[in-house]
């Protein structure tokens, strides 16, 4: 087999070599000169001794169309409905930049197959520790008749209630002295209150402790002790008030929560 037999089957077909002598010839795809294009493509079939028409058959097809293009080329120009003039190459430009697109995609493919042959994967293994934790407390158990909705409109209507308690001309006079309130302190005094209580409203709860800084901190006490099972909410019915149990059965848990000041 000859030497140009052999370049000429490095080509992917009629497209891959229409393509080479585009960008051999640095021409811009969307105004590709037929009649140049033509001649080159015609020269290196031409000098193809290659009898194999399985690997020629392709080519000689493009060839046949790009002698039409460059007929239609000659002929007056032809518009379509709107009056624009009709590109006789505008199929073949558009057969050519699909063609481009996915040959260099398959490079981009073949770039990320060389990456993935030097990548060795390991099974995910879970320590022992880890696999057999159990969680104390079913958190989700706990809050299955409460909605986020409800706690936040009762702990509204609870600071409303303190914010109508104030004299508004007796509260203008005095110092305003900032509240200090440990969350700890006040998450101990809460289950010590459930401890003896066993059961309680949460509204009158957050009701019984004076001043803002106070409510707050309650409230995130509750939600505290909600966490690690000491307490357990109940709501028979939708907005209706929560009932607060105090839970014996829950385990010791040692926390450190924040402070809240």
């Amino acid at each position: 087999m000859s030497s140009i037999s052999v370049k000429l089957e490095v080509f992917d077909g009629p497209l891959d070599l229409l393509l080479h002598l585009i960008e051999k010839n640095k021409i811009d795809i969307f105004d590709i000169p037929i009649a140049e294009i033509t001649r080159q493509y015609m020269e290196i079939l031409s000098a193809s001794e290659t009898d194999d028409m399985d690997v020629m058959s392709d080519f000689l097809v493009m060839a046949a169309t790009l002698l039409k293009i460059k007929s239609k080329m000659l002929l007056p120009v032809q518009v379509d409905e709107d009056g624009e003039e009709i590109d006789p190459r505008a199929e073949l430009v558009e057969r050519l930049l699909e063609y481009k697109t996915f040959k260099y995609a398959s490079y981009e493919l073949k770039d990320k197959q060389m990456d993935a042959e030097k990548i060795l994967y390991k099974k995910s293994t879970i320590p022992k520790g880890i696999a057999d934790y159990k969680e104390t407390v079913d958190v989700s158990e706990l809050l299955v008749d409460v909605t986020l909705a409800r706690l936040r409109s009762i702990f509204n209507d609870v600071m409303k209630k303190q914010i109508d308690k104030i004299d508004p001309i007796r509260s203008k006079f005095g110092q305003i002295k900032k509240e200090t309130v440990s969350l700890q302190d006040r998450m101990l005094y809460i289950e010590e209150y459930a401890m003896r209580h066993k059961s309680f409203s949460f509204r009158t709860m957050l009701e019984k402790n004076p001043g803002k800084t106070m409510v707050i901190v309650t409230f995130l006490g509750i939600l505290e002790l909600m966490k690690v099972g000491k307490l357990l909410i109940v709501q028979e019915r939708i907005f209706d008030d929560i009932k607060i149990t105090y839970n014996s059965l829950a385990p010791d848990v040692e926390y450190i929560p924040s402070s809240a000041g």
